[in-house]
């Protein structure tokens, strides 16, 4: 397998579950704005959006999304405990949590990051922002993990974008929830592994 990615943005969540299932990968850096690979590749040849992160299986198109690419890679290495097995109402709930993140809460830091964004825009996100996550903290303040007391590629997703506000001086000193169970999850080795690899820590 091939991870196209590109150091700190969504792409850090399958690079995270790919070192917690102990997976066989290659890295390849993208630049968003060149959209080109760091060997020099054009990289809307091998991913038309031009997005990160893009899973390359060795079989037809890569795997694009961080919902289906966190699957993916968890029901590979089942061993790893990371998602609940296919067809349970626990892998439903699961799913639900991915969705949520990648269609909600991911999607309200879009007009910090995206240029052409008014500051009604961005003050509208920051609002957004902040109803989120109030209420991840008040159910993370009740248990380890999104779906209990086990950690999945879920928490992966939502440990991930718990790093972006430090990047648009968003304080969240009022979390007092989210800060231990981000803690949890950065103490965890492929965690770790993922940060170092991406010069992130």
């Amino acid at each position: 397998m091939k991870l196209y990615y590109t150091p700190g943005v969504c792409s850090l969540a399958p690079h995270i579950a790919l070192r917690e299932t102990g997976a066989e990968f290659d890295l390849v850096r993208v630049d968003l704005q060149t959209k080109q690979t760091e060997n020099g590749d054009d990289y809307l040849k091998i991913c038309r959006h031009g997005k990160v992160p893009a899973l390359d299986i060795g079989e037809g198109p890569v795997l694009t999304e961080n919902p289906a690419i966190l699957q993916y890679v968890a029901d590979r290495n089942p061993s790893a405990g990371l998602i609940p097995q296919a067809g349970t109402l626990e892998r439903y709930r699961l799913q639900s949590w991915l969705s949520y993140l990648g269609s909600e809460l991911h999607k309200c830091f879009g007009p910090l990051f995206q240029p052409g964004h008014g500051e009604e825009s961005k003050k509208l996100a920051i609002e957004g922002i902040h109803r989120h996550f109030a209420a991840l903290d008040e159910l993370l303040s009740t248990q380890d993990y999104l779906t209990g007391d086990r950690f999945t590629v879920a928490d992966a997703y939502l440990f991930v974008i718990l790093g972006w506000p430090n990047l648009i001086g968003l304080d969240m000193a009022r979390y007092s929830g989210l800060q231990p169970y981000a803690g949890r999850i950065a103490a965890r080795d492929g965690v770790q592994a993922a940060l170092k690899a991406e010069g992130l820590a």
